[in-house]
């Protein structure tokens, strides 16, 4: 017994609490969604759902600073106080920044996103401030591999948004909803204070008392988050393309089934998360790759071959008139997730080598995805144009990544300047 005890401790102190703590994230924020689809009309949730699009594409800031803050942490060990010091101080000052812009663009995502009000958008501009903040913080966990605090961030990432259901219950409105499951953003930053709330000060160098400077953090914060404000984009793009090409009824039911996407998509979450420090470590990236593809394939094939199987079940059971209309293109629906979720695992192998024209590629497929999904007429159409364009890019940004590595692996040590590295 107690070295079955011994054995869970361990499990849960390493990289199994950070499966256990995007589970119950997962678990929690897509709990949540799937109860919004029943208790709010299609129009309002298919407005929902677009601004939680809009909401993950503004969380490439957020996701840009916390692959600034765990790359410069494994490339720097010896550094960890300063860069921790420099990275909050950025993260503080970007997420009120981006607040700040969210308030002023409000009108024009309000017509953008075809809303009724401007006050969903207030919302957002809200939530956006905690998100940023917790990307910082995320970060240095990450690169610090401080799984056990990164797991309880990322617990109290997803348990408070089970509360936003009952806001959710007595005013059911798209604005109430984004609020509801924003109330995930601020326990993690509060509890991401706590844990880095004194400096490590046996983590400087003697010698290396100053601090370390803004500008090249920035810098490679801005370049890391164009990057995943590409592959966010590519993510989201399909809802966005809905609401103006079908009408509101499909596009609600094409949100509805998105909701399998994105469940397929953040599911493997702890893959990226757990090998990102090697695949930020030269001689570790290649295996890496090719580790994290393998996992999120696996389990992409086998929650696909149960959503083709239960999906009619599901739908049955929860009596959802919405699930019933999408149920036999549910599958598809985990495939092009599947897809997305290495695209994810890609982009991030090329931020962890520093790389650039891979990115070009995110970008292209986005440009395709916008003018081909623009001549459909039908969600069918463009699920077919998502999961094609998706497929072809996997395919590209995979070869690309191994022949990089190829050409580290062949360089002196396996390591080549970031300021060389063009993929």
């Amino acid at each position: 017994m107690s070295g079955t005890i011994r054995s869970l401790r361990r499990f849960l102190g390493g990289s199994g609490g950070i499966v256990v703590g995007t589970a119950v994230m997962n678990f929690c924020t897509f709990g949540f969604t799937i109860v919004a689809a029943g208790i709010l009309d299609t129009s309002s949730y298919g407005a929902f759902f677009a601004l939680l699009n809009l909401l993950m594409v503004i969380s490439v800031v957020n996701l840009g600073l916390q692959a600034t803050a765990a790359r410069r942490i494994v490339a720097e060990p010896g550094s960890v106080a300063r860069i921790e010091h420099a990275i909050l101080r950025v993260g503080y000052l970007t997420a009120l920044a981006v607040g700040g812009a969210l308030v002023v663009l409000s009108p024009a995502v309000t017509w953008l996103l075809q809303l009724d009000s401007v006050v969903p958008v207030l919302v957002l501009a809200g939530l956006a401030v905690p998100t940023t903040i917790m990307g910082a913080q995320v970060g240095i966990l990450q690169g610090e591999k401080r799984w056990v605090a990164l797991s309880w961030v990322y617990v109290l990432a997803g348990v408070p948004r089970i509360a936003g259901l009952a806001l959710l219950w007595a005013h059911p409105t798209e604005a109430i909803a984004l609020f509801g499951s924003g109330l995930g953003f601020i326990a993690p930053v509060i509890l991401g204070w706590w844990v880095l709330r004194r400096p490590r000060a046996e983590a400087v160098p003697r010698g290396q008392t100053e601090p370390t400077a803004s500008g090249p953090l920035v810098r490679e914060a801005l370049h890391s988050a164009q990057a995943l404000l590409a592959f966010y984009a590519l993510a989201s793009v399909d809802i966005v393309v809905a609401r103006h090409v079908l009408t509101d009824h499909a596009s609600g039911l094409y949100a509805v089934g998105l909701l399998v996407a994105k469940t397929m998509l953040y599911l493997p979450q702890f893959v990226v998360i757990v090998m990102f420090p090697s695949l930020a470590t030269a001689h570790q990236r290649r295996r890496a790759v090719l580790r994290g593809t393998t996992a999120i394939l696996a389990l992409g094939a086998t929650c696909t071959l149960g959503v083709l199987l239960l999906s009619r079940t599901a739908a049955d059971v929860l009596h959802s008139e919405k699930m019933q209309a999408v149920e036999d293109h549910l599958w598809l629906f985990a495939v092009l997730g599947t897809l997305l979720s290495l695209i994810q695992l890609l982009v991030y192998a090329t931020l962890a080598r520093q790389g650039r024209r891979s990115i070009h590629l995110v970008w292209a497929a986005l440009a395709v995805c916008v003018v081909a999904g623009a001549a459909t007429t039908t969600p069918t159409q463009l699920l077919s144009v998502m999961i094609g364009v998706t497929a072809v890019l996997t395919a590209a940004l995979f070869v690309t990544s191994l022949r990089s590595e190829s050409s580290s692996g062949a360089s002196v040590g396996g390591l080549v300047p970031a300021a060389t590295r063009a993929d």
